[in-house]
């Protein structure tokens, strides 16, 4: 027992310690051509898929910490949307709000993919990577959708003040987000979230510890 929480510990600190490298330097990102794709989310859904929804929501809770301390201690105009202590636009305080948008979104992160993946052992073979590519996918679209439609949903007006367009034209803004950067980081996501996991699990020694885990 105690063995065992050694290695859950070990392993959510190894999760945690990438996590922070991926949002605190340039490795996050991959530039594909006009866009920036991040890939800061990923281990979020390697650990959900692997580990299971309890840790991949402590590692969602890591990922939505990271967004926090970066929008708290270097702001750009739209921080507010992140953290409480950024000023909304035209006033001199901020929002307990941000908490919810900067974490909600992150912590399902860790969650969804596992339940996907699971769903998907009805049709589809153990280790199948088709069930890593959508679990992956996924994941990374629960982050996308569930950021923006909180930013919607929160910070409307704000938000739209920021990108100086009417309600019509953020929607336009959000829907261009969605299927620009999206897209793109979603197929990335299913990408290396399939390559990663089925690397890890066709080693016999790493699979028995997960087993284990769970």
């Amino acid at each position: 027992m105690k063995q065992s929480k050694t290695k859950n510990l070990v392993l959510i600190a190894i999760f945690t310690a990438i996590i922070f490298v991926l949002s605190f330097t340039p490795i996050g990102y991959i530039q594909l051509g006009l866009i920036k794709a991040t890939i800061i989310h990923v281990p979020v859904i390697i650990a959900s898929i692997l580990l299971g929804p309890k840790r991949g929501a402590i590692l969602g809770f890591v990922f939505g910490l990271t967004s926090f301390i970066s929008n708290t201690t270097a702001p750009v105009v739209s921080s507010f949307v992140f953290t409480p202590f950024a000023n909304l636009p035209g006033e001199t305080h901020g929002s307990l709000l941000a908490l919810i948008t900067c974490f909600v979104p992150r912590i399902m992160v860790g969650v969804v993919p596992f339940y996907v993946y699971q769903l998907l052992a009805r049709f589809m073979k153990e280790k199948n990577i088709v069930r890593y590519v959508i679990s992956g996918i996924i994941g990374s679209l629960t982050n996308t959708i569930l950021v923006l439609g909180s930013i919607l949903l929160l910070f409307k007006d704000a938000y739209a003040k920021i990108n100086q367009v009417n309600t019509t034209g953020l929607y336009k803004i959000i829907g261009g987000i969605i299927f620009t950067n999206g897209i793109i980081e979603a197929i990335v996501a299913g990408v290396i979230v399939s390559l990663v996991c089925r690397s890890l699990m066709s080693n016999r020694k790493i699979e028995k510890m997960i087993e284990e885990l769970n």
